[in-house]
């Protein structure tokens, strides 16, 4: 099991700076919170075990949240040295998809998806949003062939 900052890094060495892409801290919360939720709907369990909290701009990992917190709004640094060998290839494939996916979007939008998703709405802020609701919220967003 790989750990939330793993998870992390992985997004953040994705960024091509030269194009314009930008993960502030805001943003990759969300990215972290969606490849949990994925990773949970189609494998039944977690990507990594730290806890995702429901917080007022959204779902949050508090350690990892303290980790870049020095950064405020501003963009994150790619990480130096990243051993890409640690992630499996359905996990590559999993976090290529969501950075895909969700990487297009600012920071704010990510935020405002995730406040009328159920898994952070049904969630009394500052608790644990549940991997099953996450896993069962998500379940309803895989597309089957």
């Amino acid at each position: 099991m790989l750990a939330c900052q793993n998870v992390a890094n992985y997004f953040l060495s994705q960024v091509d700076e030269e194009a314009g892409d930008l993960i502030s801290n805001l943003k990759l919360q969300k990215l972290v919170y969606y490849a949990q939720g994925f990773h949970l709907a189609m494998y039944d369990q977690p990507l990594f075990p730290e806890a995702i909290e429901a917080w007022g701009h959204g779902p949050v990992v508090p350690t990892l949240y303290q980790s870049f917190k020095a950064y405020g709004s501003q963009p994150l640094p790619c990480p130096v040295d990243l051993d890409f060998s640690i992630y499996s290839p359905e996990t590559k494939e999993l976090l290529d998809e969501v950075y895909s996916v969700y990487g297009q979007f600012s920071a704010w939008k990510l935020r405002n998806m995730t406040h009328e998703e159920p898994p952070w709405k049904n969630t009394k802020l500052s608790e644990v949003i549940s991997h099953d609701s996450m896993r069962d919220y998500f379940k309803t967003l895989l597309v089957h062939a």
